[in-house]
């Protein structure tokens, strides 16, 4: 079972790193509603959806390579717990995670909003 809380705790921070290394090198080709990083912003052009995936991909990166140790750290000091103990804990990192995946939008959109929105007038 430890190795099953591992792995699990570890695919957020893995998908992170995988998808950022995707986006900052070759973004979607093509706006579209069904995979990208999709807001009003990003969606206006062809060169706001490039900027927002490669900008984006960069905090992701960042923030994918920070958290994949720590998120392993509670499970292998707490490798000895009962199940249900480990299983809180994966909840709990699993929770912060997600919370975490969230930080990105915020400079994203600011950034698209300062290149693009402010030389419009």
């Amino acid at each position: 079972m430890f190795i099953f809380f591992l792995v699990i705790v570890a695919i957020i921070p893995i998908i992170m790193i995988v998808v950022a290394l995707i986006w900052k090198k070759n973004p979607p080709k093509q706006i579209n509603s069904a995979y990208g990083y999709r807001t009003t912003r990003s969606l206006k052009s062809q060169e706001t959806w490039d900027f927002a995936h490669k900008y984006m991909g960069k905090l992701l990166l960042y923030i994918g390579l920070i958290q994949f140790i720590p998120s392993l750290i509670p499970i292998i000091i707490l490798r000895n717990e009962d199940n249900n103990i480990l299983g809180i804990s994966m909840i709990i990192i699993i929770a912060t995670q997600i919370a975490l995946l969230w930080i990105p939008i915020i400079p994203t959109e600011m950034a698209l909003k300062k290149r693009f929105e402010s030389s419009e007038g």
